[in-house]
């Protein structure tokens, strides 16, 4: 089957390039899984944090916001964010952190505020009192849908004439004649361009096409839902971190839902919970709050999967023509997903980043793979390993 780009992964990052291309070019997209979203995408309990992230990921996910907000007509059914608020509360020892966020040059309307100790349990009346010395609230913070938003990018992308395959892990990939050849489901299919949106999996999709890999690393995320407190309306409730902790809590379709914020170094799979890690984050909600937790009533991990400088991977191989990489967006990828789906769709049509990227002061080689194959180079001589990137 021929067409002038195919994209490996139909996750959100896939499905927002796909959906950025739209008709004007003849575009297949390859999902390994089932369907679409399976790994990482389907199981994220997605923020819209703006100031979240390295410079390169806040600029990302501030030029989303405005589509984020306010989709073309059509494009969902229902609002892609809804109001939710960051509530961040610190102790003695989290306060240079606190303050850190209040330093923050956020992006324009994402305002940062202290709080008393006192507004601060009103707002969340489980946290326990003597933790609490000082915080702040971040109003902007919003609640992502993270089902609308993937569907309207596929209906989107189907709309526009765009062929999805499905149960098509891709088995080998050849580029001959100016083609890249792909073996997936049974079939072959050929394209000019190829784009490796392929998630964790995205270093064994490069492997596959005879590439060096950019030493991406997939992290698991654990996250419960436990039963919401005994009268107590928790639906208002901002999500709570603790300054200088990674772990938080958020209400979510009337209980409350827990992650520690982990990120273990795993191999590309279908990831599950750890039952140690499960009781870890009981006992650290227990310490956090006043509740008792009686039964977790539903886990899962997911996927999450980072470039060794934490900023996504967005362009052309350097060693491979028609190869385009668009993976490595660590725990942002549904924040960015418009502005990063629209980046790589202007750079495979026009050559450059969209006006509003640009004016934002992103270098396309902040985001190219070009500095990472670089950087393994130099790791690999020194005798490191290229697999396990800082956090």
């Amino acid at each position: 089957m021929d067409c002038d780009i195919l994209i490996i992964g139909a996750g959100i990052s896939g499905a927002a390039a796909a959906y950025a291309i739209g008709g004007s070019r003849r575009v297949i997209m390859l999902e390994g899984e089932f369907q679409p979203g399976y790994h990482a995408t389907g199981r994220s309990a997605a923020l819209y944090e703006p100031a979240l992230g390295t410079v390169t990921v806040q600029r990302f996910n501030a030029a989303s916001g405005s589509f984020l907000r306010s989709p073309l007509l059509g494009f969902a059914d229902r609002p892609l964010m809804t109001r939710r608020g960051g509530l961040t509360i610190a102790d003695a020892e989290g306060r240079p952190a606190l303050d850190r966020l209040l330093k923050l040059d956020v992006p324009s309307g994402h305002a940062v505020q202290e709080l008393t100790a006192e507004a601060a349990v009103a707002m969340v009346p489980i946290l326990r009192r003597d933790l609490v010395h000082w915080a702040a609230l971040e109003p902007g913070v919003m609640d992502m849908d993270v089902h609308a938003i993937h569907q309207g990018y596929l209906r989107g992308f189907a709309s526009a004439g765009g062929k999805l395959v499905c149960d098509a892990p891709v088995k080998r990939i050849e580029r001959r004649n100016g083609l890249w050849e792909t073996e997936a489901a049974g079939q072959s299919f050929r394209a000019p361009i190829v784009v490796n949106a392929a998630g964790a999996w995205a270093d064994e999709v490069a492997r596959s096409a005879g590439l060096s890999p950019l030493g991406l690393q997939a992290k698991r995320r654990t996250v419960v839902i436990l039963s919401a407190p005994d009268g107590l309306d928790t639906r208002e409730w901002p999500v709570t971190t603790f300054a200088g902790e990674a772990g938080y809590l958020k209400p979510e379709a009337g209980k409350l839902l827990v992650s520690p914020g982990d990120a273990t170094p795993v191999e590309p799979q279908d990831i599950q919970p750890e039952e140690l890690d499960v009781a870890l984050l009981v006992d650290w909600f227990e310490n956090k709050t006043t509740m008792s937790v009686k039964r977790v009533e539903r886990q899962w991990a997911g996927l999450r999967t980072f470039a060794s400088d934490d900023s996504p991977v967005l362009g052309e191989d350097p060693d491979a023509a028609g190869f385009h990489w668009l993976a490595g967006q660590g725990g942002c990828g549904i924040m960015m997903s418009e502005s990063l789906g629209r980046s790589l769709a202007s750079l495979l049509l026009r050559g450059e980043l969209p006006a509003d990227i640009r004016a934002l002061g992103v270098d396309p080689a902040d985001i190219s793979p070009r500095r990472l194959r670089v950087d393994n180079s130099l790791r690999i001589r020194r005798g490191a390993t290229t697999s396990s990137p800082s956090e």
